[in-house]
């Protein structure tokens, strides 16, 4: 069981770092410009960090018990297609929704 002190403690310590890499990017280099090897890394964070974020809610979903689910899959790759070759982002999640939520009706 938890204690309410180490609760606070994970908060404030959680809270503290947050600001504190903030800050060092806003704060502390906000008002100076960035050397150009320094741009040219932080506009591929976005396309290093998103599919990250997807890939395992999309191979390992939660909702079917960590199973792959061959749905999810097919609409991983619709979104996929459609955001390539269209270049668009809402298309892409329209696409991905119009897969999955058909192939829920098909199937269920």
């Amino acid at each position: 069981m938890i204690q309410n002190s180490d609760l606070w403690f994970v908060i404030i310590a959680l809270g503290a770092g947050s600001f504190a890499m903030r800050f060092a990017f806003l704060g502390l280099i906000g008002d100076r410009p960035l050397p150009e090897w320094l741009l040219r890394h932080l506009r591929y964070t976005a396309v290093a960090i998103l599919p990250a974020l997807v890939a395992p809610l999309v191979v390992w979903p939660s909702a079917t018990g960590g199973q792959t689910d061959p749905l999810r899959l097919a609409a991983a790759g619709a979104a996929f297609l459609v955001g390539y070759f269209f270049k668009s982002l809402i298309g892409a999640m329209i696409a991905g929704a119009v897969v999955l939520i058909a192939g829920g009706q098909v199937l269920g």
